[in-house]
């Protein structure tokens, strides 16, 4: 594969740009020093530092060690800027001598820059390019690394979360599937079939790191289900997908926690039951507003704090999404003004980088 073809483009445009601004103070430099006339010094300045700088960045991305690590080691990784610094200066000097011949043929060879101090110079500049791209490198290489890091963990800090759910309502639904397989058949039976269908989408999320909004839809729907066939009448809900959204793709189990939250502390606990709505639409042209609504007990009142919700699963929430999305996304729970409590996300339609 062709070493352009794998890496970005703006990779080498941003360095190809540093370089031509070196080069300009370098003409400067040289021509404040009496060194000949600034056009010919920015001639040879810009011929020598961008063959000097392609060269450099061609061979250690051609000798890497990985794509995470951009330079290589050993022997290669010292011989890089010495052979990018001898190009230039090899191919870099007959082309300004053909600039001044076709530019200034009156000049004398004496009225030209000396070969000692643009290569001195070059030298300097080129090690001192290729140290600062080395370390941009290494830090950004580390960055990815530690988001890399707190991805995992969020994901662990997942697993654990569906470790202490899922056995909960999973013992309470093999309570009452042993009821009804006995008092009503038919239910039992709908009831194990909504059950293995939110085990095996409960399954496939948890291997993955993003799922079509439909498919979240699609677990919800078994998981509400079967909450609905164990609390019968008390609860009843509705799922609004609209068909354009249903492909985005969005973290997996991102809404089964909030619709948890709401059944257990919200609809629940009230003798009543009550209704839960989830509902997924466009915020503008470049967001996605997901929520999750319930007209249930509502929130706890604390003394001087907004209700904003601090459980395990919505605090696992916000970090998914910190570390997935940045400040591009966000997380709201709120009391409604109506009763209940509604829990709003807002995900970027373009991935961050």
């Amino acid at each position: 594969m062709p070493v352009m073809s794998m890496f970005a483009p703006a990779h080498l445009l941003r360095h190809a740009g540093i370089t031509v601004a070196a080069c300009l103070l370098i003409a400067a430099a040289l021509t404040a020093l009496g060194q000949g006339l600034w056009d010919i010094n920015l001639a040879y300045s810009l011929t020598i530092g961008l063959i000097s700088w392609l060269s450099i960045d061609l061979l250690r991305l051609r000798w890497r060690e990985s794509d995470q690590i951009q330079w290589p080691r050993g022997m290669r990784g010292m011989a890089v800027v010495p052979l990018g610094i001898a190009a230039g200066l090899v191919l870099g000097n007959p082309l300004g001598s053909l600039y001044v011949q076709q530019f200034h043929p009156e000049l004398p060879a004496t009225g030209r820059p000396s070969l000692w101090l643009p290569f001195a110079i070059t030298m300097a500049t080129s090690i001192a390019m290729s140290w600062g791209f080395y370390v941009v490198g290494k830090s950004r290489h580390l960055q990815m690394q530690a988001e890399q890091a707190q991805r995992q963990a969020a994901e662990a800090r997942l697993s654990l979360l569906q470790a202490q759910l899922e056995p909960h309502m999973l013992f309470n639904t093999l309570a009452n599937l042993r009821v009804l397989i006995a008092s009503d058949a038919p239910r039992a039976e709908q009831m194990l079939d909504h059950l293995i269908a939110y085990l095996r989408a409960t399954l496939a999320g948890s291997r993955n790191g993003t799922h079509s909004l439909a498919s979240e839809f699609a677990l919800l729907t078994d998981y509400l289900a079967l909450m609905q066939i164990r609390m019968g009448d008390r609860l009843t809900y509705s799922l609004t997908l609209p068909a354009d959204l249903a492909g985005l793709p969005v973290p997996p189990l991102l809404l089964q926690p909030l619709v948890e939250n709401s059944i257990r502390h919200g609809v629940e606990p009230q003798l009543a039951g009550g209704h839960i709505a989830v509902q997924a639409e466009m915020l503008d042209d470049s967001h996605l507003l997901l929520s999750v609504h319930d007209n249930g007990l509502g929130l706890p009142e604390l003394p001087g704090q907004p209700p904003s919700g601090s459980g395990f699963g919505l605090q696992q929430i916000r970090e998914r999404l910190a570390s997935r999305y940045g400040s591009a996304a966000r997380f709201d729970l709120t009391a409604d003004s109506a009763g209940g409590t509604r829990a709003c996300i807002v995900l970027p339609l373009k991935p961050q980088p």
